[in-house]
C-alpha cells in the first residue's frame, strides 16, 4: 500500500471495482475490512477478495502476508468460497467465458508492449503485466468455458507474466525474472501455445546471459529454438538464430557467432513479412534487431570494428517506437568505439543517449561502466571533464 501510495479507502475501493470486474456485483470491502487485514485479524480473506487483491497487487495473497487455513479447515473453506464465487457470478446460471473475454483482455498487451519499448524495465511494467495475467487466470475459475477458451486463457496469463519476467530482467530484478520464468513456462505447458512458449524460453535464454550463465542460457535457448513454431515461421527462428549468437559470443567462439548470425540472416531474409503473427514478436524483432544481437556478440568477442559497423546499421533501420532499443544500441557503440580508442567520438556518441533513456537500469549500467573506462583511459583530460559534466547534467534533470 505505501509503494503504491493507498490509503484504507482507496484499496477498498480498487478491491470492490476488481470484484464487479469479476462477478459482475459491486464488492462489499470497507475501510474496517482493510484494517482487518492490516492488523492480521482476518487471515485468510473469502476468495472473491483475494483474487481482487492479486489483481490489484500483482501477486498472490500469501505474498501479501495471508495465510491459508490447514487441513480440513482449508478444505471446507476451499469449498465454502468456489460455491458462493459460482453463485455471486451468475447466480442459478453460470457464466459462460467466451473468446471475446479473452480478446478483451489481450486488448491490453498491446498496451504492456508499447510501454515496454517506451521504457522497459519499470517496476511499474512488471507489477500491471502480473495484474492482467491475475486477471486471465480469474476467469478460469468465475465461469464455464470451452477447452479451446481455457487454453487462450492460460496462454493470455503466460504472456503478461512474461512481460513481467521481461521487466524484471530489463530492470535487472533476476531473482524476480526466474520467479515469474517459472510461472509462466507452466502456464504455457497448459496453454498448449508454442508461439508464447517460445518467448519465455527465449526470454530465460537472455536473462541467464545477462546473469553471465552461458551454459544455462544456451539450454533455455535451445528449447525455444527446438520448438515445431521455428519449423513452421522462418521469423521465430531467425530470432532464436540471433539470441543465440548474443549467448555464443560469451564463449570467445567467433566461428560460431558467424555462423549464428548468418543462420539468423537467412531465416530473416526467408519470413513472410505478412504472415500473421503476435503482437509481441512483429513489433520487437526486425533486421535492427538482429543487428542489435550481433553488436552484442561482437562486443563480447572483442570485435570492435565490427560491433560499430552493426551498431551503425541497427541504428540506421530502428523503428521510432524502439525508444529503450535505441538507448541500449548507442551505448553498446560507444563502448565499440572507446575500445578501439576514439575517445572523443565514443564520448560524444554517449551523450547522445537521450536523457529518459539513460536512467534505464540496463543503459545506466552500461554508461556507468563507460565512464569508468573513459577514467582510466583519459585520465582528467578534457574527454573525461566533458562526460563528468553530461552525467552531472543528466542527473539533476532526473531528479
Amino acid at each position: 500500500m505505501a509503494d503504491l501510495g493507498f490509503t484504507h479507502d482507496e484499496l477498498a475501493r480498487r478491491v470492490n471495482l476488481q470484484i464487479q470486474e469479476l462477478t459482475g456485483k459491486p464488492g462489499t470491502v470497507s475501510e474496517r475490512t482493510v484494517h482487518n487485514w492490516l492488523a492480521g485479524a482476518t487471515r485468510w480473506p473469502p476468495a472473491k477478495m483475494r483474487l481482487a487483491l492479486g489483481a490489484v497487487f500483482g501477486c498472490a495473497p500469501e505474498h501479501l502476508g495471508f495465510h491459508p487455513p490447514d487441513g480440513v479447515v482449508k478444505r471446507r473453506e476451499f469449498l465454502a468460497a468456489t460455491a458462493s464465487t459460482t453463485v455471486a457470478v451468475a447466480g442459478p446460471t453460470q457464466r459462460r467465458i467466451g473468446v471475446g473475454d479473452v480478446q478483451r483482455l489481450q486488448t491490453k498487451f498491446a498496451d504492456v508492449i508499447a510501454r515496454d519499448h517506451l521504457h522497459g524495465g519499470r517496476k511499474g511494467i512488471e507489477t500491471d503485466a502480473l495484474a492482467l495475467a491475475e486477471k486471465a487466470m480469474a476467469l478460469q475459475q468465475v465461469g464455464s468455458a470451452s477447452q479451446r477458451v481455457r487454453g487462450l486463457l492460460y496462454a493470455t496469463a503466460a504472456a503478461f507474466t512474461s512481460s513481467a519476467m521481461w521487466a524484471a530482467i530489463d530492470g535487472r530484478r533476476f531473482d524476480a525474472a526466474q520467479d515469474h520464468h517459472r510461472r509462466a513456462s507452466s502456464l504455457a505447458a497448459m496453454s498448449g501455445d508454442p508461439t508464447i512458449a517460445f518467448r519465455i524460453w527465449s526470454h530465460a535464454g537472455s536473462l541467464y546471459r545477462h546473469m553471465g550463465l552461458v551454459i544455462d542460457a544456451q539450454a533455455a535457448n535451445d528449447v525455444a529454438r527446438r520448438l515445431s513454431i521455428t519449423r513452421c515461421d522462418p521469423l521465430f527462428a531467425s530470432l532464436g538464430h540471433a539470441r543465440h549468437a548474443a549467448i555464443l559470443g560469451l564463449t570467445g567462439d567467433a566461428n560460431a557467432v558467424r555462423r549464428a548470425i548468418d543462420q539468423a540472416q537467412g531465416a530473416l531474409d526467408q519470413a513472410d513479412p505478412a504472415a500473421d503473427r503476435p503482437t509481441w514478436i512483429t513489433n520487437h524483432y526486425d533486421q535492427a534487431e538482429l543487428d542489435s544481437l550481433a553488436l552484442a556478440a561482437h562486443l563480447a568477442l572483442g570485435s570492435f570494428e565490427e560491433a560499430e559497423a552493426r551498431a551503425h546499421r541497427s541504428l540506421a533501420v530502428l523503428r521510432p517506437h524502439m525508444k529503450r532499443s535505441r538507448g541500449i544500441t548507442t551505448a553498446r557503440l560507444a563502448r565499440a568505439q572507446l575500445s578501439q580508442g576514439d575517445i572523443d567520438q565514443a564520448v560524444h556518441t554517449a551523450m547522445s543517449v537521450p536523457k529518459d533513456q539513460a536512467a534505464h537500469p540496463r543503459v545506466a549500467g552500461m554508461l556507468g561502466s563507460f565512464g569508468r573506462s573513459v577514467h582510466e583511459l583519459a585520465g582528467a583530460d578534457s574527454n573525461a571533464r566533458t562526460w563528468d559534466q553530461w552525467v552531472n547534467d543528466t542527473r539533476r534533470n532526473s531528479t
